[in-house]
């Protein structure tokens, strides 16, 4: 395992963001920004050895400061979105930025996504570590209390991305942490038609007009929702945006697998959140172009954001988000890949 340090541009303010990158003895390799914990590059071999680029993103940090589709970003304090930009914590009324009038997504235009992050390193024998740390200071886009979060990056010899969310505060406050990763096991070589889906998820939350949850779970079973066996994901017909609520399920065994059987690419999804937004990029219109020159269409990838459950600040019936002082929060996440 080998991991290195470098520059990789600077922001508006003259800051360095720095890029990592960890490379295993058979070519996998991942790497990551501290500009937004940004998870920049996941490239792996197929069946026959030939490297491809699996993730959307970008070769520079200056198309990572103007809007993008939140490529590899950790969004937070809050991903996802919630209702009106506001929520309520003992009787006190907070009311979050955003530029949407319905609803604030993923944390705000000023969200984790847009933050330089601290940074630290580890190597060991067989696994190396990107440790990323921000302290949130009280009311930054709207959220109460100082937050102390953590980002790390685990990558080991045997193709296992695991990353781990942490945070402190000082004040109760909502915090919902993911990783915004666009997924193609083919390289980008063939669209999501390709591609293989299963997802151990019992239920989906009902969306209204605005794709914010109603507060009403809905049965996968019978429906084109239904991944307990492996579907063919086919978003021309069947565009997905939902947060599936996965089945209960023990540490260790997985809750998502992603195949692309031309490759024999294969992606396994290990989490302890309580949920799943698998979203096939309908927005993406090809006017993003990152790794190689390749442009992103719309449905060439797909997003498995582990997270808890959108507009759960006000939704009292789901899981609740909410963080107080001497509690901490901790989810993890594990991506396994394999290439048979």
């Amino acid at each position: 395992m080998k991991i290195s340090d470098t520059r990789f541009g600077k922001l508006k303010d003259g800051r360095e963001a720095r890029l990592f990158s960890m490379l295993c003895t058979n070519g996998f390799s991942v790497s990551i920004t501290n500009f937004g914990a940004t998870l920049i590059s996941i490239k792996m071999p197929d069946r026959s050895g030939k490297m491809a680029e699996i993730i959307a993103g970008f070769p520079d940090l200056d198309r990572y400061l103007e809007p993008h589709p939140y490529f590899g970003a950790t969004v937070g304090r809050f991903a996802n979105r919630i209702a009106g930009a506001k929520f309520t914590i003992n009787n006190t009324e907070y009311l979050l930025s955003g530029e949407h009038k319905f609803y604030q997504l993923h944390g705000g235009q000023g969200g984790f996504h847009s933050r330089l992050w601290d940074y630290s390193l580890e190597e060991g024998r067989g696994y190396a570590v990107v440790s990323l740390s921000y302290l949130s200071p009280h009311m930054e886009e709207g959220y109460p209390g100082n937050l102390s979060a953590e980002v790390t990056y685990t990558v080991y010899d045997d193709n296992r991305l695991e990353i781990e969310f942490s945070a402190l505060t000082d004040k109760p406050t909502h915090v919902n942490l993911t990783n915004h990763a666009y997924f193609n096991l083919s390289g980008f070589a063939e669209g999501l038609s390709s591609h293989k889906f299963t997802l151990n998820a019992a239920q989906y939350l009902e969306l209204d007009q605005h794709q914010l949850p109603t507060g009403k779970y809905l049965t996968v079973q019978g429906t084109k929702f239904d991944f307990s066996t492996p579907v063919t994901l086919n978003p021309d017909e069947t565009e997905l945006d939902l947060c599936f609520v996965l089945k209960p399920h023990l540490p260790g065994e997985a809750s998502a697998l992603l195949y692309h059987a031309g490759s024999g690419r294969k992606m396994t999804v290990i989490t302890t959140q309580p949920g799943i937004q698998v979203y096939t990029s309908n927005f993406l219109d090809g006017s993003h172009c990152g790794h190689g020159g390749k442009c992103y269409e719309k449905h060439s990838a797909v997003c498995l954001e582990t997270q808890h459950s959108p507009d759960s600040p006000n939704q009292p019936a789901f899981p609740s988000t909410l963080l107080n002082p001497g509690e901490k929060y901790h989810q993890k996440t594990l991506f396994s890949f394999e290439n048979k």
